[in-house]
This record gives structure tokens, C-alpha cells and sequence, in this order.
């Protein structure tokens, strides 16, 4: 999104979750819904990297990046989503930068990030190392000197004097009109561009519930002739997993771990998060779980700031939970600033105090097919504590794969007895590797934010 504001959007959510469904999704069980679109094999277990160029190195550009590259590999992120690489408008700018989300030409690359064959040498390698490249897609609107602006004023949203207008305040960006079905053409043609220009793996689209859902159907269909695509939404409808995105941002998880951790809802309130999802959903369609990301870190804060002393336990929580984890530039830096979002900001890197955390949280998740993506992965099973306000506890589960999970979602320490049922039996704790045997009903002692996982 492109400014402070995006919050705003929850509401437009709600409206169009309730107004602008598909009338057949409403007659299909999930598994019929799940059974509409396959996602690539290579997402199965995959974990997703957000990279904000402009801010990721002093140089802030491809070639500087690159040279992270191994490093991520090591860590074992499979997915590099890069913000909004195109030139950005100079009309009404934000700040001495601008917006990535305001796109000047939709087909050339940024000047301040490096060139074309610059950005092509970066996907090379990282295809090189087994990883898979998106690009955030702003299909939206476009920045005021965007060509189409006068060649085509047609493909705008006017206002009651027949003005090409602004979404919200974001006055540095006008909206595109989607009633109209060339610009569908158009649009389509400039994502192709990319997927044989720089041969990338898919998009990140931008405000993806404020474009017809018809449109995302049919773009998807097209651009998986060129080569099969995976494609991420900014938003939470549904619908879109029909036929258009493999991935959607789970927020209502993520709002529910933050009023959690500031003592406004009880643990237990995450847990019958996790459920309606999987309900609305189906259990085919990825959720992206997050602490962070570049509208999180610029506007609502720091995942320090948002989860305080739980903030550990809730990035652990994207990792085990159903859905695939995102990692944002500079959280295995335990980046604790707001990054500018219209002017050059640096990330630090002298030190990455918990590369190691996410490389084991990453090998967590690689190595039990349990918790795996969409159908690749287990089953959710609850187990209710006798402390339900303050613990969340349960069982992933797929074949003879099983991952139990117990933590205290809170700053005080907890007594509880957990019931595991048909659950029982001998694990592994991850992290200490010793074994250990669980009854029909066992007692547990956590301190403040502690987390324990056991496989088997």
C-alpha cells in the first residue's frame, strides 16, 4: 500500500467480503473450493521474504542486495518477494523519494535500484540457489505522469465533475477504473512482460480486494500460459482462492496475536482466529502469517512495539500455525526502528542476532510434513489447557508426522494440565533433542512467553 492510512482499507474488506462474493463460491464446500487451483510444488513448505530494496543496503540497489543472497539462502528462505521495483512518478510525490506504490511505467526498472540486466542477474542467481522471485504488482492506480494518464483517461475512476480522482488520500496515485476491459488487456500484457523479460516466479499484488475479482481470475489464467505462476493478494477474501491467488494476508491473525499480547483478548481468542480461517478459507489456500511487514514496520510499528516481550513467541507462532510464515527486511537483524517510507532509511547489519532463530524455525517447518502449506500440510487439532486465557496448545498433524505445540501467551507464569488424548506418546523436543513421553494428561510450568515444540 502507499501511506499510512492503508488501516482504512479493513473496512472496504468488510464490504466487499459481504457485497462482491461469487454467488457459486457460496454453493461450494471447501474441499470443492480447494480443489480449484493447484499451487506450485515448490511452495509446499516454502518461507516468503520480504526485500525493500531502497532501504536494505546504503546503496539501496540490486547489485548491493545480491550480495545477501547466499546469506538468505543459508538461512533457508525460499521466496523473495521484492517491493514494487518500477520507476516511481515525480507529480505530487511523497517526500524526497516518493511512494514504490505510485508506478510511473510498468514495464522498466526503478533507476535508483540499478538496470534491467541488473535485476535480471539478481532472479538468475537466486533461481540458481533454489529460490523463487516475485514482484509486487500495483494494479490499482498509477502515479499522475503514468503515460496512460493522457493516453487513456478512459481507463481512470473520475469523480462527480469527471476528474481523474485519488483513492482515499493517497494523492500521489490515481485510481484505475476496471469496468473497463481494455485496460484488463493492458494490464495483463505488463505483468506477462516480466514473467518472460526477467522470467520470475509470480507477483505480490498490491490492494488486491479494490480490483474486480474477475479481473485477478482472468490475469491469472493468462499468465499461466506464459509459465505457471504463484501469485500473493493484499487482501482477504475468499473468493480470490477460487481461481486467482495462491496466498492472501492473514491480518485477522495478526491483529488477534498483537490485542493478545497487550492483554486485550485472552490466548484462546488466537485459536478461534486460526478456526474461522480455516473455516472461511478452506485448508488449501496459504495464509501469509507475519509479525511484520513494510506497512507493519512504517505505520503501526515494530513488531517490538506492537508484541513487546512476546514478540519471539509470535513469530514462532507464524512458523506452526497453518499458513506460510513471511520474514521482513531486517527482523533477523532485530530491526527495532520504523523504516521512512518516502525517504532513504538504511538497515543496519552489523550484527543479525537471530539469523540462527529463523534458520531453525525455517528447518522446523522444512523438515515435518505437518506443518507444511495448504493441503501439503497437517491437520489442526486444539487441545484445551486448564489456562486457556494465557496458553494456546496444539497438535499438527499428517501421517505419522506429528508436531505439538504448547506456549504461554502472556507475561505472567502459568500451571496448567493438557489433555493430548489419542496425541499421547513419546516426542522429540526441537530444541533440546532429548525424548520425552507424554501421558493422557500431563502437568507443564511456563515461564512468561516461553514456548516448548515437540515432534514425532
Amino acid at each position: 500500500m502507499t501511506n499510512k492510512l492503508y488501516f482504512l482499507l479493513s473496512l472496504p474488506i468488510i464490504v466487499l467480503m459481504a457485497c462482491n462474493t461469487n454467488p457459486d463460491s457460496n454453493k461450494m464446500t471447501n474441499k470443492e473450493k480447494n480443489s480449484l487451483l493447484q499451487h506450485p510444488k515448490w511452495s509446499k513448505h516454502s518461507t516468503i521474504y520480504e526485500v525493500n530494496i531502497r532501504q536494505y543496503t546504503p546503496e539501496g540497489t540490486f547489485n548491493a542486495f545480491d550480495k545477501h543472497l547466499s546469506r538468505l539462502h543459508s538461512m533457508g528462505v525460499d521466496i523473495l518477494w521484492f517491493m514494487p521495483i518500477n520507476p516511481i512518478g515525480k507529480k505530487n510525490r511523497k517526500g524526497s523519494l516518493g511512494s514504490y506504490y505510485s508506478i510511473k511505467n510498468y514495464s522498466a526498472i526503478n533507476p535508483e535500484f540499478g538496470t534491467l540486466q541488473d535485476f535480471n542477474k539478481l532472479v538468475k542467481h537466486a533461481h540458481s540457489l533454489g529460490m523463487h522471485v516475485l514482484i509486487d504488482w500495483v494494479a490499482n492506480h498509477t502515479s499522475w505522469d503514468h503515460p496512460w494518464v493522457k493516453q487513456h483517461p478512459e481507463w481512470y475512476k473520475k469523480d462527480s465533475l469527471g476528474n481523474i480522482t485519488s483513492p482515499f488520500d493517497w494523492t500521489d496515485v490515481l485510481a484505475l477504473d476496471y469496468d473497463n476491459h481494455q485496460l484488463w488487456k493492458a494490464m495483463t500484457n505488463e505483468m506477462k512482460f516480466w514473467l518472460t523479460e526477467s522470467n520470475i516466479d509470480g507477483f505480490r499484488c498490491d490492494v488486491a480486494m479494490l480490483v474486480r475479482t474477475e479481473f485477478w481470475d482472468s490475469a491469472r489464467a493468462e499468465l499461466d500460459k506464459v509459465k505457471p505462476v504463484f501469485m500473493l493478494a493484499e487482501a482477504e477474501l475468499p473468493e480470490h482462492h477460487l481461481h486467482a491467488f495462491d496466498m492472501s494476508y492473514a491480518w485477522k491473525i495478526d491483529h488477534k496475536m498483537e490485542a493478545i499480547a497487550k492483554g486485550k483478548e485472552p490466548a484462546s481468542a488466537l485459536d478461534t482466529q486460526i478456526k474461522a480461517d480455516l473455516k472461511s478459507f478452506g485448508k488449501n489456500a496459504y495464509r501469509m502469517q507475519f509479525t511484520s511487514n513494510h506497512d507493519e514496520n512504517t505505520w503501526n510499528g515494530t513488531e517490538y512495539e506492537k508484541f513487546g516481550d512476546g514478540a519471539k513467541i509470535m513469530a514462532v507462532l507464524t512458523y506452526v500455525i497453518p499458513g506460510m510464515p513471511l520474514i521482513y527486511s531486517g527482523q533477523e537483524a532485530a530491526n527495532k526502528k520504523r523504516l521512512k517510507f518516502f525517504d532513504k532509511d538504511s538497515i543496519s547489519w552489523d550484527s543479525i542476532p537471530l539469523e540462527d532463530f529463523y534458520h531453525n524455525m525455517i528447518q522446523l517447518k522444512n523438515d515435518n510434513i505437518a506443518l507444511w502449506n495448504g493441503d501439503f500440510g497437517g491437520d489442526y487439532h486444539t487441545l484445551p489447557t486448564t489456562n486457556d486465557d494465557k496458553l494456546i496448545s496444539f497438535v499438527r498433524s499428517k501421517g505419522d508426522n506429528r508436531v505439538l505445540f504448547i506456549g504461554n501467551l502472556s507475561d505472567k507464569k502459568v500451571k496448567t494440565k493438557i489433555h493430548l488424548g489419542k496425541y499421547k506418546g513419546f516426542y522429540q523436543d526441537w530444541f533440546t533433542k532429548d525424548k520425552v513421553e507424554f501421558s493422557d494428561t500431563n502437568n507443564f510450568k511456563l515461564k512468561p512467553w516461553q514456548y516448548n515444540i515437540f515432534i514425532r
